[in-house]
């Protein structure tokens, strides 16, 4: 059996132990210091398990210019400055969500969404003021990211449309828009691997 062939098959030994062990991973082993540490039997033998983040491997990129490579930079430290907020925001919209199911009438979700609006305001308005213009239109489109929705459908589904609508009369007043998708594909293609960069801990 040949090197190559070697590193194949030892790979893919690897692997498939790997699937085995995380299929009954059980985090109730300690190591020799006494540090809790995820375990899995395999074959009977304990074997520490460790799941790994992904790591993505992207084209190196080639600026043409000082400007293009000033940008790509400005464009990570705003990722990394509005991204949690964009995170922060799909938790409160997964647990207002949630809530509002266990309500029993519309007036009971109207007087907890006044309040949910009221915190949210009290929460992020200073944060918000510390934004850039840019980072402000950066979060709009991540928010879809992190939602599979628009701010602008997230607005008119919990606050109702009339308020949906002066949102977005107010944010076009500053040439942004609620409406706003996220590309990942096209426009937002870089934005995309920063996020996939920064999540996993390359950026």
């Amino acid at each position: 059996m040949n090197i190559k062939l070697k590193i194949i098959v030892s790979i893919i030994i690897l692997l498939s132990s790997v699937s085995l062990c995380r299929a009954q991973e059980t985090p109730i082993g300690y190591t020799a210091e006494g540090w809790p540490v995820s375990i899995c039997i395999y074959y009977g033998d304990t074997i520490p398990s460790i799941q790994m983040p992904n790591i993505y491997v992207f084209k190196p990129l080639n600026f043409k210019s000082k400007k293009e490579w000033v940008e790509y930079y400005r464009l990570i430290y705003n990722v990394k400055k509005v991204l949690p907020i964009a995170k922060e925001i799909n938790r409160a919209v997964i647990e207002t969500y949630e809530y509002m199911q266990t309500l029993s009438n519309e007036k009971e979700k109207k007087d907890h969404m006044k309040r949910v609006e009221k915190g949210l305001k009290q929460q992020y308005t200073a944060r918000m003021k510390k934004l850039s213009f840019t980072q402000g239109k950066l979060l709009i489109k991540l928010v879809d990211r992190e939602n599979n929705q628009t701010s602008y459908q997230l607005v008119k589904a919990f606050m109702g449309p009339l308020k949906a609508g002066f949102y977005q009369a107010f944010a076009a007043l500053f040439g942004a828009s609620l409406r706003k998708q996220y590309d990942p594909e096209g426009d937002d293609k870089l934005t995309e691997r920063i996020v996939l960069m920064v999540e996993s801990g390359q950026l």
